[in-house]
């Protein structure tokens, strides 16, 4: 009974996790590519407050408890968004002092074991016919 729990879950998890839209958007965030869009997505924060506050409204106004599961779920999501913002400028700025140190290093092994580097202005092309 344990293994059919755990693998009913794995399954949600992993089905809730790769075609949720709010995960789907946060996974991409968190690659190199998409960290330079964290802090805008805070602003995908504002659309999940509105649309809690709205179906809090709606159970108030006399409309089904059920609401409140949406009003859980879109404060939930606002929150992800929230956190995911500053997160990822962390990540952002470690991510250019590792590659600015990596960049260094590289710079000064280069120096040390006396290899030149040429810088080409312009590619030449050469074709293979003799």
């Amino acid at each position: 009974m344990f293994e059919f729990i755990l693998a009913a879950t794995a399954r949600s998890y992993y089905f809730v996790r790769r075609f949720m839209p709010s995960n789907v958007v946060i996974d991409a965030i968190n690659t190199r590519r998409g960290l330079k869009w964290g802090m805008p997505a805070i602003l995908l924060a504002v659309p999940y407050g509105f649309a809690a506050a709205y179906c809090a409204w709606l159970v108030e106004a006399g409309g089904s408890g059920w609401l409140y599961v949406l009003v859980l779920l879109f404060v939930w999501n606002a929150l992800k968004f929230l956190v995911v913002g500053p997160m990822s400028l962390i990540r952002v700025v470690v991510v250019r002092v590792s590659e600015a140190g990596a960049r260094r290093r590289t710079t000064h092994l280069l120096l040390s074991e006396n290899v030149g580097v040429k810088r080409v202005g312009e590619p030449m092309l050469v074709s293979r016919r003799s």
